[in-house]
């Protein structure tokens, strides 16, 4: 009897707080009530749900905040659902048995529920520049405006505005399921517009990754950067060399491989900010983007997307092989002419080089790197097919990854050898083994000849070729 009458009283408490709300509630505030937003529970992660409520039963304030709210007002499906609240770091750790605490730049909570990790976050306070912390755990700012640290805990007005952008600034409130708006992110959400709150120079001096993250979502969700937003992206791009190359590379990923990379591409390319991601590709830029470097870039980006739309799997290996195979091999022609080494072993030593140059920029790990290494060096295999080297490439792991390069070779470069060579493997895959043996036998018993260069004397100080990997 007891618990149905405190049901009975906490049902009229929310009805009554339905009715009197307001879509304006306050002059800097909106608020959307249930009845006038399209969001539903059921569109929500069970998970997310959980931590919602066990945080508003234990008297802390919850909501669902960012991508997760503003892709379901858009109608989409949230890849994934970050939670804020009123409760401490270690306040949440005591709720949540599955609860553990990672960052130290931003202090959260991951909660774990196997393979899906609700990430809850602690308001956001603002950082009081003329007396700043003691604590250098809690604020830390570097000279050039980045924050260091950024532990301040304020009230959620103030986590409102210390978030990037205001179509990303949208609380939904399990309390009362209302969507509550502290910057106007929903009128910039229907007007298709990317605004960075508070001053752009400042908050992109603060974390430079916004300048990539303005980019990936005016690609996404199809909107435009608003103007203020986007002009001092080009002459502060730079910052972007600052930012941890481990953390660049995560967000590559998600610029080149989520469903509209092509896009994104050229637009990186308009902001200057391709060239801090890439600094070895965009080095080698024809005047014209007509080379064969870009045109190779461009195809594969609309391959990835095309897959990506037809819910097909995309490696992020061979991306990044195809779009730094041109610079390996011009830097091995380099190597080969001015040391005089074999070509292959000039080719080991370029794919040295230039991974070792990308991966300062963006720290690609080594599991990626020895797969972009298996493709290329297959590109040097895929000519010898006599005997039974033919079998033995195809039963390679890594064939197939490489038969589609050779074949965005042929594609960009014209070349007849080439050509000829990437449709040879493309009937040879579909052939029965009474025709392979015939498109073999066609060959001849002569190998095809290694390319060699003239042996010359050592030069003092000279590299030693590393042996492949």
């Amino acid at each position: 009897m007891k618990k149905t009458v405190r049901q009975s009283k906490r049902a009229d408490a929310q009805a009554e707080k339905q009715q009197t709300m307001t879509t304006e509630t306050e002059e800097h505030i909106t608020v959307i009530p249930r009845s006038e937003h399209t969001i539903s529970r059921s569109d929500i992660s069970d998970n997310a749900l959980k931590v919602l409520y066990r945080l508003n039963k234990s008297g802390y304030e919850a909501y669902l905040v960012g991508g997760g709210v503003r892709d379901l007002l858009l109608g989409q499906k949230p890849k994934d659902f970050d939670i804020t609240t009123n409760a401490t770091p270690e306040q949440i750790r005591k709720l949540f048995r599955n609860c553990r605490l990672v960052g130290r730049r931003f202090r959260l909570a991951h909660i774990m529920f196997g393979p899906e990790i609700i990430e809850v976050a602690t308001f956001r306070g603002n950082h009081d520049q003329n007396n700043p912390s003691e604590d250098k755990n809690l604020s830390s700012q570097a000279q050039n405006g980045m924050l260091l640290r950024d532990n301040i805990f304020g009230s959620i007005e103030e986590d409102a505005i210390r978030r990037d952008f205001t179509v990303n600034s949208l609380y939904y409130n399990i309390d009362d399921f209302s969507v509550r708006d502290y910057v106007n992110g929903l009128n910039d959400l229907k007007a298709g517009i990317i605004r960075l709150i508070g001053d752009p120079e400042t908050r992109y001096r603060e974390d430079p990754v916004r300048m990539i993250r303005a980019v990936r979502f005016a690609c996404k969700l199809n909107m435009t950067i608003e103007p203020n937003t986007a002009n001092p992206i080009y002459q502060l791009a730079p910052l972007l060399r600052e930012i941890p190359s481990a953390r660049l590379f995560e967000e590559s990923l998600k610029l080149l491989q989520a469903g509209y990379g092509y896009t994104t591409y050229k637009l990186l390319k308009k902001y200057g900010l391709f060239e801090q991601l890439f600094p070895v590709i965009a080095s080698r830029f024809s005047e014209n983007g007509d080379s064969p470097m870009e045109k190779i870039i461009e195809q594969v980006l609309k391959n990835t997307d095309f897959r990506l739309k037809n819910d097909k799997r995309v490696n992020p290996a061979f991306l990044f092989a195809v779009m730094l195979w041109y610079p390996v091999t011009e830097h091995a022609e380099k190597l080969a002419q001015e040391g005089g080494l074999a070509y292959y072993d000039a080719f080991a030593l370029a794919m040295n080089d230039i991974l070792d140059e990308q991966c300062r920029s963006i720290a690609i790990p080594k599991r990626i790197t020895t797969t972009m290494r298996d493709i290329w060096l297959l590109q040097l295999r895929l000519p010898r097919r006599q005997g039974r080297r033919a079998n033995k490439l195809m039963e390679h792991p890594k064939f197939r990854a490489a038969f589609d390069l050779l074949e965005l070779r042929a594609n960009v470069e014209h070349r007849n050898e080439l050509q000829e060579l990437s449709t040879w493997w493309a009937d040879f895959q579909e052939a029965s083994n009474t025709k392979q043996r015939e498109m073999i036998s066609e060959l001849g018993n002569a190998p095809t000849r290694r390319r060699h260069r003239p042996a010359r004397p050592p030069q003092s100080g000279a590299r030693k070729p590393n042996k492949p990997q």
